[in-house]
């Protein structure tokens, strides 16, 4: 397992690109300024000890220990010790919709950001608690099994797009059908579901047979609205500019609304709530607090204890690279010359 503890020293590898254009710069500058000084086939002939090779290797060996030294100070981790420690919390898994009628923006800068960022800010406030995330749209999808790394967490749920389900539509049963396979039988953690959609379903009829089912193995049911119940037209964008809006069969424009009914209804099913997304501290704070009250189930996780810096590795490869620079001569060294790349050993 690798950590990265110092990625904002990243940045400092947009240097490069820059040094090298400056080097090409400087090289064709060069070049010109020698036409003007004499003809280029006579300069070499009376400057042989020239290297155009020693320069662009030297230039190199330096890019490549200012590039070392940069991973440096970026100080990459290494973890050296697997263990497998006792945690008490709660499993939780998100099934976020990603259907095409997330993407309204009723509520800025859209349902389906506005969902990513619930999901983000309820992680934030976990402590041991494991976690796994579902897409969903016509059909649902695992997007991360139950663990306890909440920054692959993260990193997935920024991934998520409306695009990543080919068949659309919204079918919330196929949410809660596949939550139901994330919980471990043999880890008999509290197993709580947060739904989060804008409530449209269009498979309604096998909705309640799923909840039912959910219900009877222990998972508690919460499902959070992002939207408005006034609705807004879906709009089609293309480089994130807005090209058409989302239209019907009869040529009309689709208007898609909050559907809180829907989603207070399968909370209710659910024994759990139905949150309001639109104000998302004050849903994150109720999310946290009703997932306090619950009780908390001891479970084994494994995770890496320890983490060894590796830095002076990079640093130590960096200072070497650039000291050999210094020691690597402009002119052509001996077994360069007796290659007789100019031919003046020839005899007339």
């Amino acid at each position: 397992m690798i950590q990265l503890e110092e990625k904002i020293y990243f940045y400092l590898l947009f240097i490069i690109p820059l040094l090298v254009m400056l080097f090409v710069l400087l090289q064709l500058w060069k070049r010109k300024a020698q036409k003007k000084f004499g003809d280029l086939v006579l300069l070499k002939r009376i400057t042989p000890d020239k290297s155009i090779f020693k320069s662009t290797f030297k230039f190199v060996l330096f890019l490549l220990g200012l590039s070392l030294l940069i991973v440096g100070l970026v100080n990459p981790k290494i973890g050296t010790k697997l263990e497998t420690v006792k945690r008490e919390g709660v499993d939780i898994v998100f099934a976020l919709d990603v259907s095409k009628s997330m993407l309204a923006e009723d509520i800025a800068p859209n349902r389906l950001e506005k969902g990513k960022r619930l999901i983000s800010e309820i992680i934030n406030q976990l402590g041991s608690d494991r976690i796994g995330i579902i897409a969903y749209a016509a059909q649902a999808y695992p997007q991360l099994p139950i663990t306890t790394d909440y920054g692959a967490a993260k990193m997935f749920l920024q991934s998520m797009n409306t695009d990543m389900l080919s068949s659309q539509g919204t079918a919330i049963n196929e949410a809660i059908n596949l939550a139901s396979t994330y919980f471990d039988d043999d880890q008999q953690t509290n197993r709580v579901l947060f739904i989060i959609s804008d409530g449209e379903d269009h498979a309604e009829g096998t909705t309640e047979s799923a909840i039912e089912k959910a219900t009877d193995e222990g998972i508690v049911i919460y499902t959070i609205g992002v939207g408005k119940p006034k609705g807004a037209p879906i709009p089609l964008k293309r480089n994130g500019i807005v090209e058409s809006l989302k239209k019907d069969m009869n040529g009309e424009v689709v208007i898609t609304k909050l559907n809180e009914t829907v989603l207070k209804d399968i909370a209710d099913d659910g024994n759990g709530e139905y949150i309001n997304g639109d104000n998302t501290d004050q849903a994150v704070d109720y999310i946290k607090e009703q997932l306090n009250q619950m009780d908390k189930k001891e479970f084994e996780a494994k995770q890496f204890a320890e983490y060894k810096d590796q830095y002076q590795w990079f640093v130590a490869a960096g200072l070497l690279l650039l000291f050999l620079d210094l020691f690597v001569l402009d002119r052509k060294t001996k077994w360069l010359r007796k290659l007789n790349l100019f031919n003046e050993n020839k005899k007339k």
